[in-house]
């Protein structure tokens, strides 16, 4: 669910991102490869929720890939082995239950019109999650950006670490990981920093505390309860 139509999505994307999209591709490699491949088995099944133009899906290695957004563009920026589902996502996904290993969402809930919506999208999440499924979400943290966090024209959700933690908790999951300061606000889209920088910063958890803006919560769906309990 979106207040702004599709088109209107992808003017507001392509101003924003068309002439970082390389510099991006190369950001989610290291991002992928030396961070989120971590909750992403080689068997899985995996839905990229907000895809934009793919930069984790695209990288992310697995045996299933879909991607949803409602961004018309986006289906373009997409190999060829994503199945892309152009949807409202808080409305019923177009997924059977029990069918996704990991959904991964980057910087998309804020975008979400309130939070009804985010809550509907969530308890899809968690439909379509197997037991034991991973949500992995990455997002700007409200507590950590009081003013630049209303500098983009498509924000609407103010979220924290914890926020999105109690939602989870309400629906389901359980949160092993609930990081309030991971990556800088701006590390796709400010000055482009050589990637090598990047690789140095996701191993210096001490600079986190002072740079990271972003949080990062993973939320695992429960499992369900012997037959006859």
């Amino acid at each position: 669910m979106s207040t702004h139509t599709p088109d209107d999505l992808e003017r507001i994307y392509a101003a924003r991102f068309d002439g970082s999209l390389e510099y991006r591709r190369r950001v989610w490699a290291v991002l992928v490869n030396d961070w989120f491949a971590r909750y992403v088995r080689p068997t899985d099944s995996v839905l990229d929720l907000g895809c934009g133009y793919g930069e984790f899906i695209n990288t992310v290695t697995c045996a299933s890939k879909y991607a949803m957004d409602l961004n018309p563009a986006a289906p373009g920026y997409l190999d060829p082995a994503v199945t892309f589902l152009q949807q409202d996502c808080s409305t019923t996904w177009a997924l059977p239950d029990a069918s996704l290993d990991v959904v991964f969402t980057s910087n998309f809930f804020e975008h979400l019109p309130d939070k009804e919506a985010l809550g509907r999208t969530l308890d899809e999440v968690g439909r379509c999650l197997r037991p034991g499924g991973r949500l992995v979400a990455l997002g700007p943290n409200v507590k950590h950006l009081p003013g630049q966090y209303w500098d983009f024209w498509d924000h609407y959700v103010p979220l924290t670490e914890t926020s999105l933690r109690e939602a989870l908790e309400t629906r389901g999951f359980t949160v092993p990981v609930c990081i309030g300061r991971f990556l800088p606000y701006t590390m796709a889209t400010g000055p482009r920093y050589p990637t090598a920088l990047l690789r140095a910063y996701l191993r210096l958890r001490p600079a986190w505390r002072l740079l990271g803006k972003q949080f990062l919560v993973v939320g695992r769906r429960r499992e369900e309860p012997p037959t006859g309990s």
